[in-house]
């Protein structure tokens, strides 16, 4: 079975996979990894958001040869329940998840943008989380958080 050599949370990793086409959130789940959800399939909902080299990406659309050597990161490379990442720790203060089928993608997506812009305007968040569908109804919360996590909010 072919191999694909990648760092998966800060650890050296091999996903296999009989497929080289297989999506990337097959081979993460194969793998114990669960955070990335399966959606809707066509890279459309943002629930199976992951970061591979600090971008977020859609994992369900993403072959698993295309990581070779990459660095990924699933929610669970993220804080912990005693200490959350700051977006993380941002979404619990501000409420920010309903059913919390979406919340890793947005969180993933969150902390792409907060890479390149740690100080976002309204727009920009919005442009970022554009991909991510939530169906609760979730979104003012959701940008309370990502203000908070940039230090725009209290």
């Amino acid at each position: 079975m072919p191999t694909y050599r990648c760092r998966v949370n800060g650890r050296a990793t091999q996903l296999e996979s009989w497929d080289p086409k297989q999506p990337l959130l097959y081979a993460l789940r194969s793998h114990g990894m669960h955070g990335a959800k399966i959606g809707c399939g066509l890279g459309q909902c943002g629930s199976c958001t992951v970061l591979v080299a600090g971008a977020a990406v859609r994992s369900c659309i993403v072959p698993v040869e295309s990581i070779a050597g990459k660095t990924i990161v699933t929610i669970e490379g993220l804080g912990s329940p005693e200490k959350p990442d700051p977006v993380q720790a941002a979404f619990i203060a501000e409420q920010a998840a309903q059913c919390g089928y979406c919340t890793s993608g947005m969180i993933l997506s969150v902390k792409a943008l907060l890479s390149q812009t740690p100080k976002p305007t309204v727009s920009q968040i919005k442009d970022a989380l554009d991909g991510n569908l939530c169906r609760c109804g979730a979104h003012t919360r959701i940008l309370r958080a990502v203000l908070r996590a940039s230090g725009q909010r209290p």
